[in-house]
């Protein structure tokens, strides 16, 4: 019998780490090939992690709410092979510490190779000696922390590389030391501003009979990711009236025959996105992110879908190449992704790599609402409840007043990149493809 490490896997870009949630097995349980054995949680989504061997658990080395990083052993299992011998007589249990004390552990280079990112772009580096990881280096770059100060901080990865929870502590206590001005090395420099400083939260009074609810991890994750992107980016809202009866008259049409084909429900998210990639065909601009002083035009168009959880939280998996999927393809990623969400069941590449986002407010009946971006894209899409309402309407033979499905669409964009000209054409040209929606449209 020999033993098998079961590593913590590469989950996505940006992602260092995990929670452990719950083992599904215990300690002496067998478990087969591709059997989930635990769930874990990160940053961005939960999952499971699959065994890629047959054997039994017979350590497990990472408790229940514990982090672990990627390429780290979370169990040991035992299986069939040559290898060391599994001792058959009665011995003390060996700790975690001594076990992962006398097996082999990942080297930097290990590391590195499991954190590449799904996209292929390289590891992110300030210089040659140096390492950061994407998430580390996202952090730097937002707080602007120059490579200076970065090469004070001391790491607690491995070969002393910086880890996500140590530059946040730099971040938390750097009110508290005087940072080192980031000076341009030109004659003409221009004065650097003062670093703001921090806003202090408003203290809470609690009442009698007052209810304190703690929050959870998904929704500390969520607050600090709008708070960071008001922050960051100078948010511009533009708003805008569309007619979408064609498209309603579209849907009634063939919802009944795309349901009897696929097995699956017609809804007007497809439409909706497909409207979107058009637009963005048009003003690829709206389709970037910003990286200091660079604007990163992106090549592929991959649409965000913000989904609300039967718990309150909210998530948004990726819909990849939407642009390359016709609106048949479309429905069904849109309905598999919904369905995996809401039962937990998306994996971490599902959530990364959206270049923009719609978020549909008005599934809950609501007429129109001021997204926050999701950074780092630039804009983000409200669609809000489609109502039926009397509308003038030009015709030959003059304006008639005719009832109609009208829907408002708020669009919230980055004012560093995208302008009004661009964020309200881009608007506008939504508003056509859904309002010129033709009903001889294939499905």
């Amino acid at each position: 019998m020999a033993e098998y490490k079961l590593l913590l896997p590469s989950m996505g870009e940006g992602v260092m780490e995990a929670t452990i949630i719950s083992w599904l097995f215990n300690e002496g349980d067998s478990v087969k090939e591709d059997d989930s054995v635990v769930e874990i949680a990160t940053d961005k989504v939960d999952s499971d992690v699959p065994t890629p061997v047959s054997g039994k658990i017979v350590k497990i080395l990472k408790q229940k709410d514990e982090v672990a990083k990627v390429g780290e052993a979370i169990a040991i299992l035992e299986i069939a092979g040559e290898g060391e011998t599994v001792a058959q007589q009665p011995q003390q249990p060996k700790t975690a510490e001594e076990v992962k004390t006398e097996l082999p552990q990942p080297t930097a280079e290990d590391i590195r190779e499991l954190e590449k990112p799904l996209q292929n772009q390289p590891a992110a580096e300030f210089s040659g000696d140096l390492y950061l990881s994407p998430l580390v280096k996202s952090i730097a770059q937002q707080e602007n922390i120059s490579e200076t100060e970065l090469k004070s901080i001391k790491g607690s990865g491995l070969e002393g590389r910086i880890t996500k929870e140590d530059i946040l502590a730099y971040v938390s206590n750097r009110g508290q030391v005087k940072a080192e001005p980031k000076v341009d090395q030109t004659p003409a420099a221009q004065p650097v501003q003062a670093e703001s400083a921090p806003v202090e939260a408003v203290p809470v009074q609690v009442g009698e009979g007052d209810e304190i609810i703690q929050m959870d991890r998904v929704r500390k994750i969520i607050a600090d990711a709008m708070v960071n992107s008001k922050r960051i980016s100078p948010h511009v809202t533009s708003f805008i009236e569309t007619d979408v009866t064609n498209v309603v008259k579209w849907r009634a049409k063939n919802k009944a025959i795309f349901e009897k084909r696929e097995g699956e429900k017609l809804t007007f998210m497809p439409i909706f996105v497909k409207a979107v990639v058009k637009a963005i065909q048009d003003y690829p601009l709206i389709n970037v992110s910003v990286d200091g002083d660079k604007i990163i035009k992106k090549k592929n168009i991959n649409i965000g879908m913000a989904t609300a959880l039967p718990d309150g939280n909210l998530i948004v998996p990726v819909i990849k190449n939407a642009d390359q999927l016709s609106l048949s393809g479309l429905a069904k990623a849109i309905n598999d992704l919904a369905h995996r969400a809401r039962n937990k069941k998306l994996k971490p590449e599902d959530t990364q790599g959206a270049t923009y986002t719609i978020s549909n407010v008005g599934s809950f009946g609501n007429l129109m609402g001021t997204p926050i971006i999701p950074q780092p894209q630039v804009a983000i899409l409200a669609i809000g409840a489609i109502v039926k309402k009397p509308a003038v309407l030009e015709t030959a033979d003059g304006d008639v007043i005719a009832i109609r499905q009208l829907m408002f669409m708020s669009h919230s964009y980055d004012h560093r990149v995208v302008d009004g000209s661009l964020g309200g054409m881009f608007l506008k040209h939504v508003h056509d493809y859904l309002e010129n929606w033709d009903l001889n449209t294939e499905i």
